[in-house]
């Protein structure tokens, strides 16, 4: 069984994080919230493991109001 990788595993975060700020430069919120969703299918795609993507979404949400 895989286990979500929470440790930082970027080489560049500050420039990876540059890139997503640019990446949302002059779009609409609509744009934005597409953006956001065809990313992350994208990468959950990319990383194609049920349980590994379930912990995540798990994760994520626990930061949420």
């Amino acid at each position: 069984m895989a286990t979500l990788a929470t440790d930082n595993r970027l080489a560049n975060p500050d420039d990876f994080y540059q890139a997503l700020i640019d990446s949302h430069r002059d779009l609409t919120a609509e744009q934005s919230a597409a953006l956001n969703a065809k990313l992350v299918l994208l990468l959950a795609n990319h990383i194609g493991d049920s349980e590994v993507l379930t912990e995540a979404l798990r994760i994520a949400r626990r930061g949420a109001p």
